[in-house]
Formats: C-alpha cells, structure tokens, sequence
C-alpha cells in the first residue's frame, strides 16, 4: 500500500533533482563566462578594483608558495629516487627518469598545485561571498552603483587564477631540478641525456597540451566554489541540505571538472 502511494512521486523527484542540476550548472557557466569577459575587458581594472587585486594575489600566493614548494620538491625527490633505484634494478633506468617526469611533472604536480589553491585560497573565498552576500553588502554595493561581481569576485577569481599557475610553474622546475639530483646527484656528467630527454618528452604538442590543461585547471578551482557560493540561498547549510546548491555539491561539481580536464589530457598526450 505505501509503496504504491510513494512510486508516483519519483518521476516527478527525478524531475525536480534533475531541473536543479541543470540550473546549478548553467548558473556556474553563465557567471564564469560574465567573468572572464571581465578579465579581458580593460574598464573592469580601476584603480579600487587593481588595489584589491593585487592584494589578494599578495595574499592567496605568498604564504603557500614557499610551503608547497618544498612539499613538492620533496615528494618528487623521494619518488623518483624510489623508481630510479628500483628500475636500475631491471635495467631500466633510463625509463624509469623519463616516467618520472612524465607523471610527476606532468600530471601530478598541475593537479596537485590545482587542489591544494581550490582548499586553500577559492573554498575559502567562496564562504566569504557566501557571508557578504547573505549580510547585504552585495545590495549596499549595487545602490552606490557598483558591480559586486567585478568588485568583490572578480579579484577573487584572479587570485586564486594567478595562484594556481604560479604554484604548479615553480613546482614543476623545483621538481626537474629534483628529479636530476636523485639521479646524478649534484654533478654534471647527466646534463646533455638528462636535457634530450627532457625534450623528449616536452615536445611543442605536450608543451601545449601542458599549458592549457594548467590554464583550465586554474579557471575550474577559481570559477567553480566562487560561482556556487553566488548562488547559494540564504541561510542555508550543508548539514541541513545536501543539493545541488549546496557548498559539497559544488566541491564535487569542481572534482567532476577537473577529472575530465586530466582525461581529456591524458588522451591528448597519449593516444
């Protein structure tokens, strides 16, 4: 009998969860795309809007760069030190250097440059508009007839843009330089192997390929938590609603995003 009253309704919850998403993702694209119109357009660049800027690449950069600097560096010593003692082992230490490089410098590091800026510099940021948003300063902002999203989320949106490339570019050199101390140690007898087979592998098309995978991994963890947190009603919770306008749901939304980005990548690379 309950079973019966309650089968009517899933196609009209399947409905309504399905309409929402779709709403949660066309928001998500709409304002993505009015920002980076913003970002191309040279009127968004007052003299309030650079001051802020600045600051907040100041801000969302300098106190991590160092750190993850050294983790980087640190992990890429360790493993490929690892692989190169193991490969050497089989006799395959030439290809143990290559695929090191490939799947540290390659892959690991952009991603890991992408997620370690989304948790540290654009969830955070995206709470605080949330914040703004729900106490009004978005409205005050729009009757003194300012813009809030070129005033508060476009400088946001930059820095943790500008972050993510700065991180994963150092990281990247930090970590070659690494990956050719762990091993040749610190002389120079490997510089001409270890520079053709750094060219090698960075052909003009994986050169390509690497620049614009990092470029979008940064719009992903710069747009996405941002643009979520403009959308999200008032007042509400993640431990109250669990949807598709909620902090977690645009956090899997990001995850979603920049797994096809490395997909997408690694067929372009290898295939």
């Amino acid at each position: 009998m309950l079973a019966s009253l309650l089968q009517p309704q899933w196609p009209h919850r399947l409905w309504r969860t399905t309409q929402r998403w779709v709403v949660a993702w066309w928001r998500i694209v709409y304002l993505g795309a009015v920002v980076l119109v913003m970002l191309l357009t040279p009127s968004s660049y007052g003299a309030v809007t650079r001051a802020r800027l600045l600051r907040r690449m100041y801000v969302d950069t300098a106190p991590i760069l160092l750190g993850f600097t050294a983790l980087a560096a640190l992990l890429c010593l360790v493993v490929a030190r690892i692989v190169f003692v193991t490969a050497t082992s089989y006799g395959l230490s030439r290809v143990a250097v290559e695929m090191v490089i490939r799947v540290l410098v390659l892959e690991l590091i952009p991603l890991t440059a992408a997620l370690f800026v989304a948790m540290r510099c654009s969830i955070p940021a995206g709470a605080t508009l949330a914040r703004l948003r729900e106490s009004g300063h978005f409205g005050r902002l729009r009757a003194q007839g300012f813009d809030p999203v070129r005033s508060e989320m476009l400088p946001l949106v930059v820095a943790s843009m500008y972050a993510s490339i700065t991180l994963a570019a150092l990281s990247c050199v930090v970590s070659l330089v690494m990956v050719y101390f762990s091993v040749y140690g610190f002389s120079l007898v490997g510089v001409d192997l270890y520079t053709r087979m750094f060219g090698n592998v960075f052909s003009p098309m994986v050169t390509w390929l690497f620049a614009l995978k990092t470029l979008l991994f940064s719009l992903a963890v710069a747009l996405i938590p941002t643009a979520s947190a403009m959308y999200r009603p008032y007042g509400m919770r993640d431990e109250e609603v669990l949807g598709p306008e909620s902090d977690l749901s645009g956090l899997a939304r990001m995850f979603a995003v920049l797994l096809l980005i490395e997909v997408a990548s690694l067929l372009g690379n290898y295939f």
